[in-house]
């Protein structure tokens, strides 16, 4: 997997969306009594963090890429909470979905994943790029990263989250080697939103809320926020959010 960052300019829209942000209400500080299934499409690098720290704190995880069985001693080393398979059947497992792919591989997933990920929560970390994804990274610079998603990835409950931030970060956090990192989330979904926040601290992370998918803007690729990796306060301030 390649979720290779790059340093760019700010776009006019990106500054846009840092200076007036949707008010969505933070969701309640609430534990999780159900642990949850969850798919992992795409578990490299970072899909591979997120999922290891989703396991440490309880939930079953699937991970899953075009070679599984290069995931097997990963999978077999974390313990019977979690286990390996194709994307079809980390689709069909999950009640959640994380997303961390090439931007491109949406289009495919979308298309050929559509009746396992109908009216699931699918957590979208995949960033286009300018150099793989052509047509579809105009369009989701002109759209936005995070209504493009949604189309590619139409009838799911879409929530732009852990796009922003750095596999290594999340690894430290949920390990207690850092401070806790803040994770931008976004998403049309207000229900969803409440279950992802709570998946976010479950990984001994931080969730920040921006608003709505439109909202996803302030936190795309090229934005001072992405790779911020930085604590809730700080990030808060950057996206001139109120305090927590």
């Amino acid at each position: 997997m390649n979720l290779s960052r790059r340093s760019a300019m700010m776009s006019v829209a990106s500054l846009a969306a840092l200076t007036v942000l949707p008010a969505f209400s933070a969701p309640p500080s609430v534990t999780t009594a159900k642990k949850m299934r969850i798919g992992i499409i795409g578990s490299g690098s970072l899909g591979g963090s997120v999922g290891r720290a989703w396991v440490k704190g309880g939930h079953e995880v699937m991970f899953s890429s075009r070679n599984p069985d290069d995931l097997r001693a990963m999978a077999k080393s974390l313990g019977p909470l979690a286990s390996v398979g194709t994307p079809k059947e980390a689709a069909a497992f999950g009640e959640i979905i994380l997303t961390a792919l090439p931007y491109s591989a949406l289009t495919a997933i979308g298309r050929t994943l559509q009746a396992e990920l109908r009216g699931k929560i699918v957590i979208d970390a995949c960033n286009p790029t300018r150099w793989s994804d052509g047509d579809l990274y105009r369009q989701a610079m002109r759209d936005g990263v995070g209504a493009t998603s949604a189309k590619l990835l139409f009838g799911t409950r879409l929530v732009r989250g852990f796009s922003a931030v750095n596999a290594t970060a999340i690894t430290a956090s949920s390990e207690g080697r850092r401070g806790t990192v803040a994770v931008p989330i976004a998403s049309d979904d207000k229900d969803a939103l409440v279950i992802v926040a709570q998946l976010v601290r479950d990984a001994r992370c931080a969730p920040v809320i921006t608003g709505n998918l439109e909202s996803s803007r302030a936190f795309e690729d090229g934005t001072p926020i992405d790779e911020a990796d930085t604590d809730e306060a700080t990030l808060r301030r950057m996206l001139k959010l109120p305090p927590a």
